[in-house]
């Protein structure tokens, strides 16, 4: 049984949009989650832009020879089938198992998950086909490159549910959020409070890299005692009377 993709509010990919990984780290440590950056899941190109969606997810098992066959690709329960699934505005987040010598999908995958509107490919293993994947557009953020195709050393099993991700528990319709740093997970149950905190962290934040800037010193500002929490207040509804 697969679960059904669910949409995610705009204005919380417009909030999200503004909030680092490195702030989603912090926040959800604050709340007890430890484990929520994916190991291994590095963007592909550089400038790639933040991006933030639900969690498709997909599952690959190790290679078993009557099974993983080029001959897989064409059965319904394929790589190709799941992203027929895939929704607009998903990331697609494949549990590979840390594989690196086998690319689970390549350029012309890539460029039907880009031509449905898929946001990001997230994974723990590689892509093939690198030069054709980048030609895509599809942002992607994995392990690297690799020549051989996923039936080399995985097989397909199935989509849309919970999945293990570079040693993160990922269940359908998390929130991923993408940046330089990697991929970070929030819990769908927990989305709205850590929104709520990643905003405020992000905001006060950025009033103490003005105090740094301005020469202040670090003990007491960061993280603020109760005098530069005051402070900080008082720029605080200064900024918000004027918006």
């Amino acid at each position: 049984m697969t679960t059904q993709p669910e949409s995610l509010d705009p204005r919380i990919v417009q909030a999200l949009s503004d909030v680092t990984t490195a702030t989603l780290t912090t926040v959800l440590l604050k709340k007890g989650l430890r484990n929520v950056w994916i190991r291994g899941a590095a963007p592909l190109r550089s400038d790639s832009p933040r991006i933030v969606g639900r969690a498709f997810t997909l599952r690959f098992v190790p290679a078993r020879e009557d099974l993983a066959t080029p001959a897989s690709w064409a059965s319904p329960i394929s790589t190709r089938a799941a992203i027929e699934a895939m929704p607009d505005g998903c990331i697609a987040v494949v549990d590979a198992l840390g594989v690196t010598d086998a690319g689970i999908f390549g350029d012309i995958l890539c460029a039907r998950m880009r031509k449905r509107g898929v946001a990001a490919l997230v994974t723990d293993g590689v892509v093939r086909d690198l030069a054709g994947v980048l030609g895509t557009q599809l942002p992607v953020w994995c392990r690297g490159a690799a020549a051989p195709p996923s039936v080399a050393g995985l097989t397909f099993v199935g989509w849309q549910e919970p999945v293990s991700c570079g040693g993160v528990a990922v269940f359908p319709n998390d929130i991923i959020v993408l940046d330089a740093d990697g991929a970070v997970l929030i819990p769908a149950a927990l989305l709205d409070e850590v929104v709520q905190a990643a905003v405020e962290q992000e905001q006060q934040e950025a009033w103490i890299m003005e105090q740094v800037q301005g020469g202040a010193r670090l003990p007491g500002l960061y993280p603020p005692d109760a005098e530069n929490q005051a402070r900080y207040q008082a720029w605080r509804a200064q900024r918000k009377s004027r918006s």
